[in-house]
């Protein structure tokens, strides 16, 4: 399993034996690397599935075989109980700080341009603007910005090391787009 959100999200939170590649760091070689990588299929996943998505686009493009996208992401995964290990991360996930920027700038603009001056309702016309081509086409420029932020970067590109286990339900991933498999719960 290859999880394509950035450091500081993964260590917060993956399945137990994925190996992290950011998205903005994936390519072919990369994924080669991975131990069992030639062996079968590559199940994809993000927060919510639209990295993993572009990810999966990216890797087929470059004629990497066996792609499986995790419908739904690691939101998917912990909605339907499966087993995360946590990590002590202090890193706010990406789609936060994305929410937080807009929220922040929008209503700053928002109050300004009611206390200062009309022309800062520019500011949140400008996040509006933001959010629709966001919605549009599936790629959220303040993300992929966010994304190369130190806080959200890690010299380690690939890892599968956490701490703890929250929730090990002993169920079988049904769900996400995945299909059953008994290898999924055993210890790494």
């Amino acid at each position: 399993m290859l999880d394509v959100r950035t450091p500081g999200e993964f260590a917060d939170g993956h399945v137990a034996g994925a190996h992290n590649i950011p998205l903005d760091e994936l390519g072919p070689d990369a994924v080669r690397r991975l131990p069992g990588a030639a062996d079968g299929a590559l199940y994809l996943l993000c927060q919510f599935g639209g990295r993993a998505t572009r990810a999966m686009q990216r890797l087929q493009e470059a004629g990497v075989p066996g792609c499986v996208l995790v419908e739904g992401g690691m939101q998917a995964w912990v909605d339907a109980g499966f087993p995360v290990e946590r990590g002590s991360s202090r890193v706010i996930p990406l789609i936060r700080q994305v929410q937080l920027i807009i929220g922040v700038v929008s209503g700053t603009g928002a109050l300004l341009a009611m206390t200062v001056s009309p022309w800062f309702a520019v500011l949140p016309l400008l996040t509006a603007i933001g959010l629709t081509i966001a919605g549009v086409t599936g790629t959220c420029g303040l993300a992929l910005v966010l994304a190369k932020m130190p806080w959200n970067r890690s010299d380690k590109v690939s890892s599968n090391a956490g701490a703890g286990d929250a929730g090990n339900t002993g169920q079988q991933p049904a769900a996400c787009g995945m299909a059953p498999n008994s290898n999924l719960n055993r210890p790494a």
